[in-house]
Formats: structure tokens, C-alpha cells, sequence
């Protein structure tokens, strides 16, 4: 009787083992590539002039990864709008810069298009920002100019930064060819509030821009 139950041991031990689930042998999947998210922004500059038409300048922005895409109103000319298409290059870490050639067509009372690119570098609580384009008007050479917008800004808070601004443009009239101010932001989630005070000794130019991002931005 003895043998013939440990005889069985080996053949219930067998039995039970056989019966369990055998995990599935299954090639490693590649891991999941996160698509880059869309980011958005728009922003609205209030231009307030002391001797000119006063004008509203909007600008559109949508980028996804290294695509850039941009529309504008009123900023290569009054009554004037343009698209863009550029491509967002960035790295760095305890010095962060971002650069994104751009091409755009502008048509309106000003026609033609544009080359340029936008950038920044940022350390530590100080940014360096600019745009830059060459506008090739297709109506007249004579009346092809160079845009530039460049700030130099420092932020003591998350929320808050001030610095100085240069500005050429032909939009409105101006004694100076590279007008110059200071400048202070405020921001607060997803809204950013900035006041632009354009060549205080003279011909005072202001301008208030109010804008809106929504997304995880292209540079970070």
C-alpha cells in the first residue's frame, strides 16, 4: 500500500504542475513613442500712438514638434496680413535657446514675402528674444524693408519680468529708424499681459499685448 502511494506522488505532483498557466512567450513590444501634444497662442498688441492711427495687431501661432505655423494682422503693414510656415529647433540646458527659420507671404496693402526666423536664449531668470524678417515687396523693390523686434528681459518672479525693447518697423511713422523702450509682463496661467513704452524722450509710442498659450510649448 505504501509503494503504491508514493508511486502516485510523482504523477499528482506531474498533474497539478500541468495544470497551472504557462505564461505566453511573447516578443518585448517596442515602447510606446509619445507623439508630440499641439501648443497654441494668441496675441493681441494694442498699439497706441501719439501722433498716428491707433491699430490692433493680432498674431496666431500653432506648433507641433518642429513644425511652426503663424498668421498675422497689421504687422509688415497696416491693412496687411501674411502667413508663416517654420521649422522649431532647441536643446541646451543651463543655457536654453531656441531657433525657428521662417518663411512667410504677405498680402494686403503690402505684398510680397518674407524670410526671417524668431529665437531666444534663456539663463538662468535672464531671456535675450528676437524676430527678424526682410520684406520683398512685389510691387515696388524700392519699398522692401528689414523688421527687427529684440528684448532683453529679466524675471525676479515666475510671474512677473521687465526689461528694455528695440523696434524697427515702417507700420507707422517714426523720427527713428530702431525705436527704443522698457517694458514689464505679468503673467498668470495661461494668460500674459505686457506694457511696451517706445521712446519715452520723443515721439511716445505704447503698446499693450494681451495673450493666450495653451499646450505644452514647442521648447521645453
Amino acid at each position: 500500500m505504501r509503494r503504491s502511494v508514493r508511486s502516485l506522488i510523482p504523477v499528482t505532483l506531474a498533474l497539478v504542475l500541468a495544470s497551472q498557466p504557462v505564461p505566453a512567450q511573447t516578443p518585448d513590444a517596442p515602447a510606446a513613442v509619445e507623439e508630440p501634444a499641439w501648443s497654441f497662442s494668441v496675441v493681441a498688441d494694442t498699439y497706441v500712438l501719439s501722433d498716428d492711427r491707433h491699430y490692433l495687431q493680432p498674431t496666431v501661432t500653432a506648433d507641433r514638434g518642429w513644425l511652426h505655423l503663424e498668421a498675422r494682422h497689421n504687422y509688415e503693414g497696416l491693412d496687411t496680413a501674411s502667413a508663416w510656415f517654420g521649422v522649431n529647433f532647441n536643446g541646451g540646458s543651463a543655457l536654453e535657446w531656441a531657433i525657428t527659420p521662417i518663411l512667410g507671404g504677405v498680402f494686403g496693402d503690402t505684398t510680397g514675402v518674407a524670410p526671417g526666423f524668431k529665437g531666444s536664449i534663456n539663463w538662468r531668470r535672464l531671456e535675450l528674444y528676437g524676430e527678424n524678417e526682410y520684406v520683398v515687396d512685389a510691387n515696388n523693390r524700392e519699398d522692401s524693408y528689414f523688421y527687427n523686434w529684440s528684448e532683453a528681459t529679466l524675471a525676479p518672479a515666475e510671474w512677473f519680468r521687465f526689461g528694455i525693447v528695440t523696434q524697427r518697423t515702417r507700420v507707422y511713422r517714426s523720427d527713428r529708424q530702431i525705436q527704443r523702450g522698457v517694458m514689464a509682463g505679468v503673467s498668470f496661467r495661461h494668460v500674459n499681459v505686457t506694457g511696451y513704452l517706445f521712446n519715452p524722450d520723443q515721439d511716445t509710442r505704447f503698446v499693450l499685448a494681451v495673450g493666450l498659450t495653451f499646450g505644452k510649448s514647442t521648447h521645453e
